[in-house]
């Protein structure tokens, strides 16, 4: 019933019945009295134009967590933004504030920086991150944090940013860290994989793959396959979790 829901937090995205989130704030509430009347859905739409409907049209609203493809292009429709949130470019939690107003923060950057930090060791200096989306500068600003250098790559060569074709032994080298930032590899597209040359991994370096759907994905495998330390995207998400679930109720 409507008039028993005292909170309500969803997921702001599209093609999103996989999703972790709801799955796991739905859990959260059902385990302890404090969260009675607390609801977690999804918001599934077709383009971020729909998003001030949504906010109209669900009362008892308190926040959000965003997902691909709308942590960069939801923005403009906040009115406000935590300072790291301004400077990695990207909004995966929003928090509705005492007045109403739509808050955007990253929690994505913190997700990623706690899951990585028990992995590394002396040798993990630099970093690849597969992929230029919203995730992505999540993902770089948490590796600027740890004083990791970092390169992007891409399908197309831009400044700042390689392309696949670049990649070679001599990167392997030079790179320790390998992070696929990209959809590339998730259900239900299961057999797709980063294009890079996977031989070159040793069992120095670190696989991390965004993906947890499935929770081994072919890049990961590869990897793995190679001696390569790896990672999915799992525990980045209950780090993050938990970390917009302290926003909403500071």
């Amino acid at each position: 019933m409507l008039d028993t829901i005292r909170k309500r937090f969803g997921l702001l995205g599209r093609n999103i019945s996989y999703s972790f989130s709801k799955g796991y704030f739905t859990d959260k509430f059902s385990k302890d009295e404090l969260f009675e009347g607390c609801t977690y859905e999804n918001f599934d739409i077709p383009e971020i134009t729909t998003f001030p409907e949504i906010i109209k049209n669900t009362p008892n609203l308190k926040g959000m967590n965003v997902t691909i493809p709308y942590k960069e292009v939801v923005i403009p429709y906040l009115d406000k933004l935590s300072k790291k949130a301004t400077e990695i470019g990207a909004v995966n939690t929003i928090k509705f504030t005492k007045k109403g107003k739509l808050k955007g923060y990253n929690t994505d950057y913190y997700g990623f920086m706690k899951s990585l930090e028990p992995l590394l060791q002396p040798h993990h200096k630099k970093a690849l991150i597969l992929g230029t989306g919203g995730a992505s500068k999540g993902v770089a600003y948490a590796l600027k944090e740890l004083g990791i250098l970092y390169t992007f790559v891409s399908r197309e060569a831009k400044e700042g940013i390689i392309d696949y074709d670049r990649i070679n032994a001599t990167t392997f080298d030079n790179y320790q860290i390998i992070i696929n930032s990209s959809p590339v590899g998730t259900s239900p597209n299961i057999d797709a994989f980063p294009l890079i040359p996977y031989e070159y991994f040793t069992d120095k370096h670190i696989a991390y793959d965004l993906i947890y759907n499935p929770a081994e994905t072919q890049f990961l495998k590869k990897a793995a396959a190679k001696g390569a330390q790896t990672k999915n995207g799992q525990d980045m998400l209950v780090f993050q979790a938990e970390k917009a679930w302290r926003i909403w109720n500071k």
